[in-house]
């Protein structure tokens, strides 16, 4: 009896060892600052000397590694799916002015952005995702694949880069004697991307 006590003891002391080292249900991560990049464009009135409004878009950049370089492992990442087109947190389009992207109209409001690249691997397009749809399921950028895209926006594929980018890089660029219309410039390693804007901007 005292043997079978024992016995039932010890079992229940390796029970218990081994519910402690199991892992929690809950993990947490982050919480330290992380490399992110910002572009804007600001439109100023200055008769009222006041904001006529801005477009920005807010990311985080990843390092492009040797090993995209192969074309064949590049592809099985990307093609036919959506890439988060960042790090870490979403990437987030703020415009509190109409736009034109891509020839796809975009109302006032923030988004989140993935990248889009068809399945035969000549188009891409930017995917707008709905911040709240996102949130009510708690989907994290790395998920992105399995939040709803609300719409897309045609971007160009450019042949290749005079330089690649080290990290992620999106550039707002736009003449001076032209200001509404407006490139957006995705440069990540040897691909480079871009789409015109048109910003509608109150007079």
């Amino acid at each position: 009896m005292k043997r079978y006590a024992m016995l039932v003891g010890v079992m229940l002391l390796f029970t218990l060892i081994a519910e402690s080292q199991q892992k929690p249900k809950i993990a947490a991560e982050g919480g330290t600052p992380d490399d992110r990049g910002s572009a804007r464009v600001l439109y100023w009135n200055a008769q009222t000397n006041s904001a006529a409004g801005q477009v920005a878009i807010d990311y985080g950049r990843p390092v492009w590694k040797k090993e995209y370089n192969d074309t064949a492992k590049f592809d099985a990442m990307t093609r036919g799916k959506i890439w988060r087109m960042g790090s870490n947190y979403w990437t987030i389009l703020d415009t509190n002015l109409p736009l034109s992207i891509g020839g796809k109209k975009v109302p006032i409001g923030l988004y989140y952005l993935g990248l889009h690249r068809s399945e035969e691997g000549s188009e891409w397009s930017l995917a707008f995702i709905d911040p709240a749809k996102a949130r009510k399921v708690h989907l994290d950028a790395f998920q992105v694949e399995r939040a709803p895209v609300e719409f897309e926006a045609h971007m160009s594929n450019v042949s290749k880069a005079e330089s690649p980018a080290e990290k992620l890089t999106v550039t707002l660029s736009y003449p001076k004697n032209d200001i509404k219309h407006v490139t957006m410039r995705v440069a990540w390693g040897n691909l480079v991307l871009s789409t015109p804007i048109e910003v509608t901007v109150p007079e």
